[in-house]
């Protein structure tokens, strides 16, 4: 049986769909992913962009808000900002519950290319931490 993980952001845009893509990508035989956010913004072009860059689409996907019915069914619910893991609501008793901060590209500054580099950088941090997690 598969592992439920939820991946928990401040507007399911960037990082937490990040986390999903990744994590099914590399280990989705092995868990059954989610990704969702204390708010609904929408899927970030930027992030959709940088995830095609490394092969994978995440442009499916849903930005969606979190649905308390799902924490009864989860294994581990990772928050993947500050926001987020503030905000999170009681996590019931058979669900674990980690934080796991990255910055939020979405708050990157400077031209275009140096945005781009942020949502890059934090892609890859997302990745090294989803390689870590799948081999334990």
């Amino acid at each position: 049986m598969k592992q439920k993980v939820l991946f928990l952001c401040t507007g399911n845009s960037c990082r937490s769909q990040m986390a999903e893509a990744w994590l099914k990508q590399l280990a989705g035989d092995r868990f059954e992913v989610y990704s969702a956010g204390i708010v609904a913004h929408g899927k970030n072009p930027r992030a959709i962009a940088v995830m095609q860059e490394a092969g994978v689409d995440i442009s499916k996907q849903q930005s969606e808000k979190l649905d308390p019915l799902i924490l009864k069914e989860l294994d581990l619910l990772v928050t993947v900002c500050g926001h987020a893991d503030e905000a999170c609501p009681a996590i019931p008793v058979s669900c674990e519950k980690q934080h796991w901060p990255f910055d939020d590209p979405a708050k990157a500054t400077g031209n275009e290319a140096q945005i781009m580099d942020e949502f890059r950088r934090v892609r890859d941090q997302i990745y090294d931490k989803m390689k870590v997690f799948a081999k334990a």
